[in-house]
Formats: C-alpha cells, structure tokens, sequence
C-alpha cells in the first residue's frame, strides 16, 4: 500500500437517510495537510474506500461538528456487508489522485 492508504475501524452512524463512519482525527488531520489544498466542493477530497470484499469509490466531507472527515457509505455496500448503524467497519481508505 501507498503512504496516502490508512486501514481502520470505526463505527457505522446514520445521520437522516445518510450512513457514515467517521475518519480518525490523525488520518483526518493528515488527508487535509496533503490534500486539502487540492480538495474539491465543499472541501471533499476524492477516496477509494474497501469494507471487506466491496471497494468503490466516493469522497470525504469535513465535518466541523466531528472535527475530522466524514465518509458516507452507500446502501449497496452496508448490504453486502452486513453492517448496520452502530457495527463497527474495518476499512481501508486510499485518496485518489488520479
């Protein structure tokens, strides 16, 4: 893996009709000091993100009230997981570049 690839766990949240999982405040901190000068609207940075066999592609969004990056994760892939709100994720998140 690449030095822009970080492995975690953390808990599924639901905020309306949108999942997340909150990125570590140290992989957030160090996505906005190497790509948050590049980031895109609303200062969403481009990711690659694997939870067990799925792998798709999305962004992350700064969340002030979470102090770090948000990662929204879709349907298709809680289903094909079998992660539901409050389960804990095992990921693998890797910022796109190309």
């Amino acid at each position: 893996m690449d030095d822009a690839t970080w492995t975690f766990e953390r808990p599924l949240w639901r905020d309306g009709a949108w999942h997340f999982v909150t990125v570590p405040e140290d992989v957030s901190d160090e996505v906005e000091e190497r790509f948050g000068a590049t980031a895109a609207g609303f200062g969403s940075v481009r990711v690659e993100v694997t939870i067990g066999a799925s792998t798709w592609r999305t962004s992350v969004f700064p969340s002030t009230q979470h102090r770090a990056y948000v990662l929204p994760v879709k349907k298709a892939v809680r289903t094909a997981e079998d992660v539901h709100d409050g389960d804990d994720a095992v990921l693998t998140l890797r910022v796109v570049t190309d």
